[in-house]
């Protein structure tokens, strides 16, 4: 996949609940490109002194294990959070209301991680991801299988977006696909 194949954004909503529907290419992905896509990230933070953190629930650390297989992630890495269950991500600061009100999955959960996982670790960017793979989440009722939601929390301005995974090979490919997605948008805003 090339850097542009994410890039299709089509924005849904107002300002005030502002969302982002990405649209990208059904088939696998590409792990070497995600990969090299993540070692340009690292560098590009570690040359502007940038530091990132993550909140990740769907991806379970996917994206900060990216980021941490390139020589001095320590520099720009503060730390990430896999927030599996509700619990765990009410714990780490994302109010239970915006779960009540909003669902697990949605937009404003992902804004709430990425906001709260920033601010824990201090970071300059804050990643959020939420969502539901190949199967229905017994534990919540507004799981969608495919349905995946993430925010960058970046500038006192925290952007949400929604992607819709097509059906991969295994749990590894889905996260990865949905790396790769985040990747493009990360790489969009260090430009």
């Amino acid at each position: 996949m090339t850097d542009s194949a994410h890039n299709q954004v089509t924005p849904i909503g107002t300002l005030s609940d502002f969302s982002t529907q990405l649209t990208a290419p059904e088939g696998p992905v590409n792990e070497t490109a995600v990969r090299q896509k993540y070692e340009r990230i690292t560098r590009k933070l570690i040359s502007l002194g940038i530091t990132i953190t993550t909140m990740e629930s769907c991806t379970s650390g996917q994206i900060a294990s990216l980021i941490t297989d390139t020589e001095g992630a320590s520099a720009i890495l503060k730390g990430a959070f896999v927030t599996y269950s509700n619990e765990s991500k009410i714990q780490m600061g994302v109010p239970e209301e915006v779960i009540r009100a909003f669902g697990v999955y949605s937009g404003e959960t992902a804004a709430s991680m990425a906001e709260a996982c920033r601010s824990a670790m201090h970071a300059d960017i804050g990643i959020g991801i939420t969502g539901s793979f190949g199967n229905t989440d017994p534990n919540n009722p507004d799981s969608v299988p495919g349905e995946v939601f993430f925010a960058i929390a970046l500038d006192r301005k925290t952007e949400r977006f929604h992607s819709s995974v097509p059906p991969q090979t295994s749990r590894l490919a889905y996260k990865l696909y949905m790396a790769d997605v985040v990747a493009d948008r990360i790489l969009s805003c260090l430009i």
